[in-house]
C-alpha cells in the first residue's frame, strides 16, 4: 500500500489483493480450517473478529503470537497489508477482488 495526501492508505493492486485473499485461504486455512471456521487456531469468520480491534488482528498476523503456533508474516506482507486482511477477515473474506 502507498500512503495518500493526509496519511490514508491506497489498497493493494487487484493482483495483490488475489495474492493475498490465496495465502489467506491456503496458508492461514491450513491452522485456522480451510472455510477459517477454526482448527488448530480460533475461527477467522466475521462473528469472530467483529469485536477485536483491526488493529489487534492486524498487529497478530504481521507480528504473530510469540508462545503459540501463530507465526509473524512480516515476511510475507507489510502492515498496511495485514491491516487489509483484517479489514477482509472482519467483513467476511471473498475470493472476489474488486
Amino acid at each position: 500500500m502507498l500512503a495518500l495526501a493526509g496519511g490514508a492508505l491506497a489498497e493493494p493492486t487487484s493482483g495483490r489483493q488475489q495474492q493475498l485473499v490465496r495465502m489467506v485461504r491456503q496458508d492461514c486455512g491450513s491452522c485456522h480450517g480451510m472455510r477459517l471456521t477454526g482448527g488448530l487456531g480460533p475461527a477467522l469468520t466475521p462473528e469472530a473478529m467483529s469485536s477485536l480491534p483491526t488493529e489487534s488482528i492486524a498487529a497478530t498476523i504481521f507480528h504473530g503470537r510469540p508462545g503459540t503456533p501463530m507465526p509473524p508474516w512480516r515476511a510475507m506482507l507489510d502492515e498496511s497489508e495485514a491491516r487489509w486482511i483484517a479489514e477482509r477477515l472482519q467483513a467476511g473474506l471473498t475470493d472476489e477482488v474488486r
